[in-house]
């Protein structure tokens, strides 16, 4: 009897850490579908996907950065990774007034530019047990939360950039490339 229960909790601790792709690879102009379930194989991929945005020092990972085209959404905000949030099939159902921040992605490392977006917005999603839930956002918040949600439609933040500073990150990432091969 103890035998099993290790073992179940060796299964239940075990995450993987998922490989995330880099822009601009294709897979990443993906539209994600719907999750039709919340069933175990999504609890397991949001463990996994907190587990490889905590790795990688992230605040949010979109299950379209990791190869899984599902509108799966996790994010923290904080430093001691005390507020998990989990986001399954979201909409923005309302946007309010303008910001800029400075954004950088766990899909373009090292990038960071300026992007405007909606200073708040409302959204409606699924958390991990499959419970309807709103979420009033502002701030970094709220930019975290459209940022993801981008990635559920296909865009990376640096096409929300201007034509000019797309080519800039592009040569600068072929230039990257080319020295780590």
């Amino acid at each position: 009897m103890k035998n099993r229960r290790r073992i179940r909790r060796r299964k239940e601790k075990i995450m993987a850490l998922l490989n995330i792709l880099q822009y601009p690879d294709e897979r990443l102009h993906t539209v994600a579908k719907p999750v039709e379930q919340v069933d175990e194989r999504i609890r397991k991929l949001i463990a996994d996907m907190f587990e490889t945005m905590y790795e990688s020092r992230g605040i949010g990972l979109a299950a379209t950065q990791v190869d899984v085209h599902e509108r799966v959404v996790v994010m923290d905000l904080t430093e001691d990774r005390s507020e998990p949030r989990v986001f399954i099939n979201p909409v923005i159902v309302e946007k309010d007034g303008e910001t800029t921040y400075e954004e950088g992605c766990l899909s373009v490392p090292g990038i960071y530019d300026t992007v405007t977006r909606a200073e708040r917005v409302k959204v409606e999603a699924l958390n991990e047990k499959g419970e309807k839930f709103t979420l009033e956002a502002d701030g970094l918040l709220a930019i975290c939360v459209q940022h993801e949600l981008d990635h559920l439609m296909g865009i990376v933040f640096v096409e929300r950039l201007s034509q000019l500073k797309q080519g800039r990150i592009k040569t600068k990432l072929k230039k990257r490339q080319k020295h780590t091969i």
